[in-house]
Parts: structure tokens; sequence; C-alpha cells
């Protein structure tokens, strides 16, 4: 993981209001008035802490009409504190290797692709390991249009052209957050929200 990543990580954390938050968010999914309720505080503090930690991708958001719902991103946050202790133990090697992240997330990227799809597109089968099944999800929606609305006919239609199990692929677009759904209107959200695979272990 780029040592930058980690940092960022770090900072997220560096604030009482949003360990508090993440603290709370391990009961389970709020909204930020609940949050604010609890904790003492206005909802746009809560929303300011809130991006904060999405940048980091140490949380999720969830839009049910027209409240947004907070939930921990559990893998994200192993894989920083598992990459933030594998740093410190690699030593002045940690170092030198940073420069060398983004190319081999390339090369993953392009091998995962390689590997799960056929030559005429297809989805050969949803990985079963968590990054590399998000590289491919990722590269799924990368060719919706961003700002349309989905009817879930034409998600299903959409899905079916690359693999038949559309309903459990259309499940995980949800999941990790690459698009919301609201009155079975699907929409693709801000990449922003998107799980990060570079983040993942």
């Amino acid at each position: 993981m780029q040592l930058s990543k980690v940092v960022t990580y770090h900072k997220a954390l560096a604030d009482p209001t949003r360990i508090k938050m993440l603290i709370l968010l391990a009961d389970g999914e709020l909204n930020g008035l609940m949050m604010a309720d609890k904790l003492g505080v206005s909802t746009a503090t809560i929303t300011h802490h809130a991006a904060k930690l999405r940048d980091a991708n140490l949380i999720q958001e969830r839009r049910d009409k027209n409240t947004i719902y907070f939930a921990l991103n559990n893998e994200s946050i192993k894989s920083y504190a598992t990459a933030t202790i594998d740093l410190i133990d690699k030593g002045v090697s940690s170092l030198e290797n940073g420069d060398n992240t983004k190319e081999k997330n390339e090369r993953l990227k392009r091998s995962v692709l390689k590997n799960f799809f056929t030559a005429d597109g297809r989805l050969r089968h949803l990985p079963a390991q968590l990054k590399k099944r998000v590289i491919v999800l990722e590269h799924l929606v990368s060719m919706l249009e961003k700002g349309r609305p989905y009817s879930e006919k034409e998600i299903n239609h959409y899905i079916q052209e690359f693999h038949e199990d559309y309903a459990t692929i259309r499940r995980e677009l949800i999941m990790h957050q690459f698009m919301f759904r609201e009155d079975e209107i699907y929409e693709l959200n801000p990449s922003e929200l998107w799980t990060k695979w570079e983040a993942l272990s």
C-alpha cells in the first residue's frame, strides 16, 4: 500500500470526534442526525467529519431517499492497520519501494481483467478475493453513464451482457457503493464513494 494512503488513514483518525463516530458505527449503521444526537454536536459537524472518514475509505455511505446512512468499512480499516504494521516492519525498504506501488497496482488490474474476462468481454466469474472482485466491479460500471438513472430492467440487461448472474452482481455494485438504488431506480454514485480496491489487502 502507498505510504500516502497510510498517512491519509492516520490523519483521518487524528480527531476525537472522528474516533467517536467510528466507535458508534461499530454497533451498526447510523445516519448523521442519529450520530449528532449521540455525540452532542451539530449535523454539520458530522457531515464535515464524515467527509474526512469517507475520503480515507474508513466509512461507506448509503442513500435512502433524502437520508444518508453511514457504516464502517471494516475491510478497509483492517487493511490500513495491517499496512501500517507492514510498512514499519519492512523498515527502509518500504520507503524505497513506495514509488513502485502505482505501477504494481496497474499490473494487478491488467492481470485481473485479462484473467477474469474473455476476449469478447464476457465475465468468466466473480473473483473470490475481495480486491480482485472490486477491480472487476469497477470495470463493469466504467461503461455506465454518470448522472443517468437506470431502471432495474436496464441494469439487469446491462449486467447480462457480461454475466448471467445479474442479481448477485447488481447486489455487489450496491454493497461496494458503485451505485445506489431508490424505488428500483439505479444510478452511479460519485467515484469518491466507491470501494477503493487499492486500499484492500
